[in-house]
C-alpha cells in the first residue's frame, strides 16, 4: 500500500509540558519528523500550564528529545523546531485566548486546507472539561481529537464522558488510544494467528490449558506520583492494556483486515469477557509507595494486581487468562505466553509447562516456542528445549517503530484500525468494575521481589513464567 498523502496539519497538544507529552509524544513527534512521515506543512502548538514561555517550551522539548528520542541533529532540530508554537494558561478557566490566537496564525500560515488534531496528553478527569471548551470555542468542526487511556475511571464516569463526547464531536472524528495495540509483537499475535496454518489450529481450548499475559515493570512511579496515586495499576494496566491485549487474542478471526472489521472483531469478544471475581484478584502495593511526594497519607492505591479473567466464547471456554503486572518489581518484561495442554499418550505426565508459544511484547515481536525433548543418553527422560521463532535481522529492517510512532502516523492518515469503539470500552469498564468495588488493603510487598506470594495461588499449580 502507498503512503497516505498527509493534509497541512495543525496539532494541538493538551499537557504538553506533563510527562507523558515528555516521554512518549514529543519525541514520536521528531521521529516522525525525521523519517519524513509528516506533512509538508504542520504546526505544533503546545497548550501547557502558566509560567511557561515559547523559549522556555522550546527548551523542554529539546531535552523530552534527547532523553526519550532517537539521536538529535542540529539541522533536523532547527527545522522541527521551526515548527513548534506554545500557548500558555488554563484551556478550561478563561486562559484561551492565547491558544485560540496560536490556532488562528496557523491556519492563516497553512492555508484553509489544514487539518487540526487535538491530542490531550491529560489526566482523564480533565478530558470532559477540555472537550467541552473545545467545542465551546468552535474548535470541534471537521477536526479529529486523540483521547488517553483510560477513558473514564468508572463504569458511571465513562458514561458520562462519552455523553459530553457526543455532544461536541461525531465518533468519526474520535480516536481513543492504547499503545499496546500498536506495538510490532500485538500486531504479530493476529498475524501468526490467522497467516498460519499451524497456530490457527491450535488457538484455543482444545489446545491451549492457559493464557498468561504479564508486564511487570522494575520502575516506580518516579514524577508521576500525583497522577499514578489517583490512578493505580487497575485502571493505569488492567482496564486498558491488558484487557485490550487479551482481546487481541481471545478474538475471532474478522471478516477483513479493514479497521471496521478489526476493531468489530475485538470489541465483540470483550462483550464475552467474565466481569472478574473479586476472589480471583490479588492487589499489592510496594513497601516504600507511601514515601513518595504526591502519595496521600494512608494511600490504597495498588500498585501490583494479578487476576484471573474468564473468556465465555465456544472457543475458550473454561481456559484461564492469568493477567499481571506491577511497579517496582524483579524484571520488567511484557508477554504474552500460551500454556499448551498436555499430548494424549505416553507422554501426558510431562511438565505443565513443557509446551508454551511466547510473543515478547516489548520489542520487535520475538516469538519462542518451548517443546519438549528427548534428553541424550540411553535412557527416554523428557527435557525442555525453546528455540526462537522470529526471523534473523540480516539487513536491519526490524528494528521497529515506536508504538505511539504508528499512533500519531495513523491520526494523521485517518487510519482508525487501532482505536477502541464505546461499546468494547463499556464491556471492559463492566469487566473491571467488581475490582474498582473493592475496598481492601493491597498487600504489601518488597521492591524487587515478584509482588504479593498471594499471586502465585491464581496460576497454582502452574506458574508465572516471566522469572529470573
Amino acid at each position: 500500500m502507498s503512503e497516505p498523502t498527509l493534509r497541512p496539519t495543525i496539532f494541538v497538544l493538551f499537557g504538553a509540558t506533563g510527562d507523558l507529552a515528555k516521554r512518549m509524544v514529543l519525541p514520536a513527534l521528531y521521529q516522525l519528523d525525521v523519517a519524513g512521515l509528516l506533512p509538508d506543512r504542520w504546526r505544533l502548538i503546545g497548550s501547557g500550564r502558566d509560567g511557561f514561555t515559547a523559549d522556555r517550551f522550546l527548551a523542554h522539548v529539546h531535552r523530552s528529545i534527547a532523553m526519550f528520542g532517537p539521536p538529535l541533529r542540529q539541522t533536523q532540530w532547527d527545522r522541527f523546531a521551526g515548527r513548534l508554537r506554545f500557548a500558555s494558561g488554563d484551556f478550561t478557566a478563561g486562559g484561551h485566548g492565547a491558544l485560540v490566537a496560536e490556532i488562528a496564525d496557523a491556519r492563516a500560515e497553512l492555508g484553509s486546507d489544514s487539518q487540526l488534531v487535538h491530542y490531550l496528553a491529560v489526566p482523564p478527569a480533565a478530558f470532559g472539561p477540555l472537550t467541552i471548551s473545545i467545542g465551546d470555542h468552535d474548535l470541534a468542526r471537521g477536526v479529529r481529537i486523540v483521547y488517553e487511556k483510560p477513558f473514564g475511571t468508572s463504569q458511571s464516569t465513562f458514561a458520562q464522558l462519552d455523553e459530553i463526547v457526543h455532544k461536541v464531536f461525531d465518533e468519526s472524528q474520535v480516536y481513543r488510544i492504547d499503545h499496546f495495540l500498536s506495538k510490532e509483537a500485538t500486531q504479530d499475535l493476529h498475524v501468526v494467528r490467522f497467516a498460519n496454518g499451524v497456530f490457527a489450529d491450535m488457538w484455543g481450548r482444545h489446545r491451549v490449558a492457559s493464557v498468561q499475559i504479564d508486564c511487570p515493570e522494575t520502575l516506580g512511579v518516579a514524577d508521576r506520583a500525583p497522577f499514578y496515586d489517583s490512578t493505580g495499576a487497575v485502571l493505569d494496566m488492567l482496564a486498558t492494556h491488558l484487557l485490550q491485549v487479551a482481546a487481541e487474542v481471545a478474538m475471532e478471526p474478522p471478516a477483513s483486515l479493514g479497521p471496521n472489521d478489526m476493531i468489530t472483531a475485538r470489541e465483540s469478544v470483550i462483550a464475552s469477557f467474565r466481569p472478574f471475581d473479586p476472589a480471583d484478584v490479588v492487589l499489592g502495593q510496594y513497601d516504600t509507595y507511601q514515601d513518595l511526594d504526591g502519595v496521600r497519607p494512608g494511600s490504597r492505591t495498588e500498585t501490583f494486581v494479578a487476576a484471573t479473567l474468564w473468556v465465555d466464547t465456544p472457543r475458550w471456554k473454561g481456559v484461564p487468562f492469568h493477567l499481571r503486572t506491577g511497579k517496582r518489581m524483579h524484571r520488567t518484561a511484557q508477554s504474552v505466553n500460551l500454556v499448551l495442554a498436555p499430548v494424549d499418550g505416553p507422554f501426558a505426565a510431562s511438565p505443565r509447562e513443557a509446551n508454551v508459544l511466547r510473543f515478547d511484547l516489548g520489542g520487535a515481536g520475538d516469538i519462542e516456542l518451548t517443546m519438549s525433548t528427548k534428553t541424550p543418553g540411553i535412557g527416554l527422560e523428557l527435557d525442555t528445549f525453546t528455540t526462537s521463532l522470529t526471523p534473523p535481522d540480516t539487513d536491519g529492517t526490524r528494528d521497529p517503530l515506536p508504538p505511539y510512532v504508528r499512533l500519531l502516523h495513523d491520526v494523521l492518515a485517518g487510519d482508525r484500525s487501532l482505536v477502541t469503539r464505546p461499546d468494547g470500552l463499556a464491556d471492559a469498564w463492566e469487566v473491571v468494575q467488581p475490582i474498582l468495588d473493592l475496598r481492601r488493603r493491597p498487600l504489601p510487598y518488597a521492591p524487587g521481589s515478584w509482588g504479593p506470594h498471594a499471586a502465585d495461588r491464581l496460576v497454582a499449580p502452574s506458574r508465572w513464567l516471566t522469572r529470573d
